[in-house]
């Protein structure tokens, strides 16, 4: 729901066609039960890490520690890179996402393996993809459509190996379907593909990686729910499969079966794909989004749901910025942060349950490094390397030990 997942980061992770190797690698069974990254949003089953099942409406830290380098937050789960190159999971874990070998939610941060070479990680609707620092490529969770890309339909609870390819430069874990990048710039997808989300002209589920046109100029990919966005190293922007609220930005409604220009610029910097939203930044600092709007989560001041990019506020200072369910959140070039659309569950941060149609400043703080938005939480890392969550906390996502809704970013943990 990924990553422009690092803010538009939602934005991306990456596979490949070889066949999908099945073996663990010794040493990386999950050590549940550490307390580590802070995280926002809902938390019924625990994805905030704070060791409960409460709702939070203020962000709260996982644990004290301020060595997380970066934090993706997914349907109902949560992962955050250490510093050191650990990798942690926490709440949803029903089929396996959080990658500790059990279907128990995990309500504090659980170690994934005992690896420190994990570069980057993808956090889905209920599965979850990983880089290594070897070009290695491993998802794990739910697996009904062949979104982890191993040739089957099976659950895995451990990371599970793409493929035998060490070349893949960065992946993005959407709702049922995952895309990932390989170093060379081709660009593979896999899993479902009924709204034509896999981007390969049909719409057949694909259980291992499937080459996306023959480009080998894809410089990052971003998966939503059932749509898709990639960035050419041209800068030029495309996006394809379900269109039903114009989240393509082709200006139609027409669901694309494979890559369509997202008109005729060529100077985009990023991309994040929400669930029915995509928000993408200008190499300007502009920022512009499109598609479904019922909540405000395109930020134009309307609830009018726009077919192709509209521009967000007329800043041109943007430096990231993050599509989640019905909201999303992005950062200044000053380091202040700015979320808005569906705020129900407290997701948008600012204190209160309204929904926002515009930008709306989170707190007061100048020192936010990333965000992430997930389907109804969200989390941020300041430059300190300190964690925080807010929003939904039913499955105690939050972190902070409760089931109640944090309004405003709290620390996770101490």
């Amino acid at each position: 729901m990924g990553t422009l997942l690092a803010a538009i980061g939602a934005l991306a992770v990456a596979v490949s066609p070889a066949a999908v190797g099945l073996a663990e690698t010794p040493g990386d069974s999950a050590r549940p039960g550490s307390v580590t990254p802070e995280a926002r949003g809902a938390d019924a089953s625990g994805r905030l890490g704070d060791r409960t099942s409460a709702d939070r409406y203020e962000s709260v830290k996982a644990g004290g520690s301020t060595s997380w380098a970066s934090v993706t937050a997914g349907a109902g789960h949560t992962c955050a890179l250490r510093v050191s190159g650990a990798l942690w999971c926490w709440g949803d874990n029903d089929a396996g996402q959080v990658g500790d070998g059990t279907t128990t939610d995990r309500f504090s941060p659980t170690r994934v393996g005992g690896s420190t070479s994990w570069v980057s990680v993808s956090a889905g609707g209920n599965h979850t993809c990983g880089l290594r620092l070897s070009g290695a490529l491993w998802c794990w969770g739910y697996n009904s459509s062949g979104q982890l890309g191993d040739g089957t339909l099976t659950d895995r609870f451990l990371p599970k190996r793409v493929g035998g390819s060490t070349s893949w430069a960065s992946a993005s874990a959407g709702g049922y379907h995952t895309c990932a990048v390989r170093m060379s710039g081709a660009l593979w997808c896999w899993g479902d593909d009924d709204s034509g989300q896999l981007g390969d002209g049909s719409t057949t589920d694909r259980f291992s990686p499937t080459r996306v046109g023959g480009s080998t100029s894809w410089a990052s990919v971003s998966a939503g729910d059932y749509h898709t966005c990639g960035l050419r190293t041209s800068g030029a922007l495309w996006c394809w499969g379900d269109n039903g609220g114009g989240q393509v930005g082709d200006g139609s409604t027409t669901g694309r079966l494979s890559p369509t220009r997202v008109g005729g610029s060529g100077n985009w910097a990023s991309a994040s794909a929400g669930a029915y939203h995509t928000c993408a930044l200008r190499a300007s600092g502009a920022l512009r989004c499109w598609g479904y709007n019922d909540s405000g989560q395109v930020g134009d001041g309307t609830l009018t749901n726009r077919f192709s990019p509209a521009r967000v506020g007329g800043s041109t200072s943007w430096a990231s910025a993050s599509a989640g369910g019905s909201h999303a959140c992005a950062l200044r070039v000053s380091g202040a942060l700015w979320c808005w659309g569906d705020n129900d569950s407290g997701e948008v941060g600012d204190g209160s349950t309204t929904d926002r149609f515009s930008p709306t400043r989170v707190g007061g703080s100048m020192s936010w490094a990333s965000v992430s938005a997930g389907s109804y939480h969200a989390c941020a890392v300041r430059v300190s390397g300190a964690l925080w969550c807010w929003g939904y906390n039913g499955q105690g996502q939050v972190g902070d030990g409760t089931t109640s809704d944090r309004l405003s970013p709290a620390r996770v943990g101490g």
